[in-house]
């Protein structure tokens, strides 16, 4: 979904895209998840899109898409990964493959070939593994929340949280690895790295599924009366969430203006959050239906009981970016994409 944002964002502004894409979301979370949709939309739109059907995994194969490219290359922004925590456990290989090994294979690749080049690379909040489940947090009606007087309070999460000594489920692990290596290139070799540590990111064109794309995925159940259970925490549990569109925008402020290996806390923040409870009244509010729900009392392991995200390191290092959706309006957007689709 971040993937597809970024090509139609830069091809409409000009620029030859190159996408590399195989599909693994389906492999990961069934048919029902497949990019294969959005690849064909991108074809069909951008006559500069080149897509190329290409594992991260595959050195051999990335090193000739970077070859035919070398000169040409002005911005990397590295999106494939396996997205979800619970998956990860059934194969830890693969899931190191891709989010571990495949990160290096493609920062290698930009170093050799394009060393000039900004690059942006999506990790998560998991980095930080469940060390926010022990901030002290207070029950609300619909919500859990950081205590009044906590300095996480007024703006969420920062940057100086410790990524040591948790549990972060084998996913996190795996993007840990990749989050510090992207920094390190940047630090070491000297490159325009970015490093996005996000919350949930979302948007009308996420192919939601069970074990990744919380809105997609409670939208579609909304929408189709499919069952939806919520795991753990009374669904209170608190995401912000932020617009592929909004996050597009910081990857656009990061190649016009590049720094060398940052680490940005990026999501909703305190401007677009919301619980499971809250997404689901809005989710049966947009369809004008109650929702099948089923709840299980075990929460996912390593899952977030609350988190918002400060965004105001990026604020300052780049004052012209503002999150400009709110949860209304991406619920708003994800029924309307549905539309016709379901």
């Amino acid at each position: 979904m971040i993937g597809a944002e970024t090509v139609r964002h830069f091809c409409g502004a000009g620029h030859t895209v190159a996408g590399i894409d195989n599909d693994m979301r389906a492999y990961y979370f069934g048919a029902e998840a497949s990019t294969q949709w959005a690849a064909q939309a991108l074809r069909d739109q951008y006559p500069d899109y080149r897509h190329h059907n290409a594992d991260v995994r595959d050195y051999a194969a990335l090193e000739a898409i970077f070859q035919g490219y070398r000169g040409e290359i002005v911005l990397v922004v590295h999106t494939a990964a396996q997205p979800s925590h619970d998956w990860a456990a059934k194969e830890p290989l693969t899931d190191f493959g891709v989010n571990a090994t495949g990160t290096l294979h493609v920062l290698e690749l930009t170093r050799q070939h394009a060393v000039n080049a900004p690059f942006i690379f999506t990790s998560t909040n998991k980095v930080y593994g469940d060390a926010p489940n022990f901030l002290p947090l207070v029950e609300e009606e619909t919500r859990w929340e950081v205590a009044p007087d906590h300095a996480y309070r007024a703006h969420g999460i920062d940057e100086s949280m410790s990524i040591d000594q948790c549990k972060h489920s084998v996913f996190g692990a795996s993007k840990v690895a990749a989050d510090v290596m992207v920094q390190e290139y940047g630090r070491y070799f000297g490159m325009k790295t970015a490093v996005f540590r996000g919350g949930c990111l979302t948007g009308p064109g996420h192919s939601g599924a069970e074990l990744h794309g919380f809105l997609s995925y409670l939208m579609k159940c909304a929408m189709t009366g499919r069952e939806y259970t919520i795991f753990g925490y009374k669904g209170k549990q608190v995401r912000d969430n932020i617009h592929s569109r909004d996050l597009v925008a910081c990857f656009d402020e990061v190649f016009r203006a590049p720094r060398m290996g940052e680490v940005y806390n990026m999501g909703g923040g305190r401007h677009s959050n919301c619980s499971m409870q809250e997404a689901i009244a809005i989710c049966e509010a947009l369809c004008g239906k109650k929702m099948a729900v089923r709840y299980a009392e075990d929460n996912r392991i390593g899952d977030h009981i609350w988190w918002i995200g400060d965004v105001r390191k990026f604020q300052g290092h780049y004052p012209g970016w503002t999150c400009r959706y709110d949860i209304q309006m991406i619920l708003e957007e994800i029924y309307h994409g549905f539309e016709g689709r379901i």
